[in-house]
């Protein structure tokens, strides 16, 4: 099977602005970003959250328009717009058909570049993420994410809360925004990306115009990897009737040469119905309803983790057949058949993930922050295919380490104990 030729370009303007488009002449919209290469770990502890909040003022009101007439007007066009704030990047997106790109660029431009962060709005604002935190702390699979990576990563950037905390949150001013907001919001530290019906000159020309005036600039926030800490740790909870279990280990950056090798192992180990996890410990013994495993890499660093609900009875060997999935993917218990389960899942559920333009628009703008040249669909799947049995086995070993395995148990907890001992594999 040949992939058709993604037809992607790229600009850099004169101030450090990266523009990428990749023409997809088969349907009507065009899906656009606007990607800061900043995100939760490059803010100081004293302001965690900050970025979060700044995503959220930049729909708040420009000097141009109010935050009524931004959504009057992409409504008007019927447009989807949307933002995320991640721990190394915040998003601005709009979807629109493409005849509407110019009103598109003309409104998602003027609030990443004019926003007012009115003092009263900011006020307003504040209650409402210590609303969205307060709604977190009461979602059980969250919070036990939460507190993992906390630990997991103590005392580094990448463990605190997206979100920030309260604490944080409620001292959050004008001040400190703007700071925020002029060191990070700057060309060289922005890219901007679409797919879709799009011209690449022309969308390169309407961009120019307003993002060209801006002066050179980029970040100076430098990452330093973090240390992890693999601890044991037993919350109680007694509201919850179930215990959210969460277990894992450190695993690859982002762009490791064997990246490929994990995302088959995790598929293996708890990515669908028919992975181990979810075939032992749902199927066959019946003690979850839930359970999965997912990847979570970043720049200098990764997680591989395993999420399970249970009832108190079970917890313990819920963690007790994790452990045992660990010991066997590093005992070579992997058959050719499975492995090729396993790759062609893989391989299916990347192309389905970049049949829509905004997929293809986001997967632009994260090549770009992360690889340094542009992976096509095609040396994806050959990297795939060459994994072995053997590369599974190595990194099995090398990732299910006994004093590398980090826990963390939520729930009614009811005097439940978990040893490191019963972490052997």
């Amino acid at each position: 099977m040949v992939e058709e030729l993604r037809n992607i370009q790229r600009a850099v303007l004169p101030n450090g602005l990266t523009i990428l488009t990749e023409q997809m002449n088969h349907i009507r919209s065009v899906s656009m970003g606007i990607w800061v290469k900043s995100g939760s770990r490059h803010e100081d502890p004293n302001v965690n959250g900050i970025s979060h909040f700044v995503e959220h003022m930049v729909f708040k009101g420009t000097s141009n328009r109010s935050a009524e007439d931004i959504a009057r007007q992409v409504d008007s066009i019927g447009g989807n717009m949307d933002a995320f704030t991640g721990k190394e990047t915040i998003c601005f997106n709009i979807k629109v058909l493409d005849e509407h790109l110019p009103i598109a660029i003309d409104v998602l431009s003027d609030m990443v570049m004019h926003p007012m962060f009115d003092i009263k709005e900011i006020t307003r604002e504040r209650g409402v993420i210590l609303e969205e935190i307060k709604m977190d702390e009461d979602n059980p699979d969250y919070l036990v994410h939460e507190i993992f990576t906390q630990n997991f990563f103590k005392g580094h950037p990448l463990g605190k809360p997206i979100l920030g905390t309260k604490e944080t949150v409620r001292r959050f001013d004008q001040d400190a925004i703007l700071a925020y907001y002029g060191g990070k919001f700057a060309p060289g530290n922005m890219i901007i990306s679409a797919a879709g019906n799009v011209n690449h000159q022309n969308f390169v020309e309407l961009l120019s115009q307003r993002f060209g005036p801006l002066p050179v600039g980029s970040n100076g926030s430098h990452d330093t990897p973090p240390k992890i800490n693999s601890r044991i740790i037993l919350r109680n909870k007694k509201s919850l009737e179930q215990v959210q279990i969460c277990v894992g280990v450190p695993s690859y950056p982002i762009s490791h040469s064997r990246r490929y090798v994990t995302y088959i192992l995790n598929t293996v180990l708890g990515g669908g119905m028919s992975s181990r996890l979810f075939q032992n410990v749902r199927e066959k013994q019946g003690l979850v309803y839930s359970i999965f495993s997912e990847l979570n890499p970043f720049r200098d660093t990764g997680l591989l983790s395993v999420y399970a609900g249970a009832s108190r009875e079970s917890a313990p060997k819920v963690v007790q057949s994790i452990v045992n999935e660990f010991r066997e993917l590093k005992n070579n218990s992997i058959s050719e058949e499975e492995l090729k389960r396993a790759k062609d899942q893989l391989k299916g559920s990347l192309m389905l993930s970049l049949e829509s333009s905004t997929a293809r628009m986001s997967n632009l703008a994260r090549q770009e922050m992360y690889y340094d040249h542009f992976v096509s669909m095609d040396e994806i799947i050959e990297r795939i295919q060459v994994v072995t049995i053997e590369d599974l086995i190595q990194s099995a070993n090398e990732l299910f380490q006994p004093e590398l395995i980090a826990v963390t148990v939520l729930g009614n907890l009811n005097g439940l104990k978990i040893t490191r001992d019963s972490l052997a594999c």
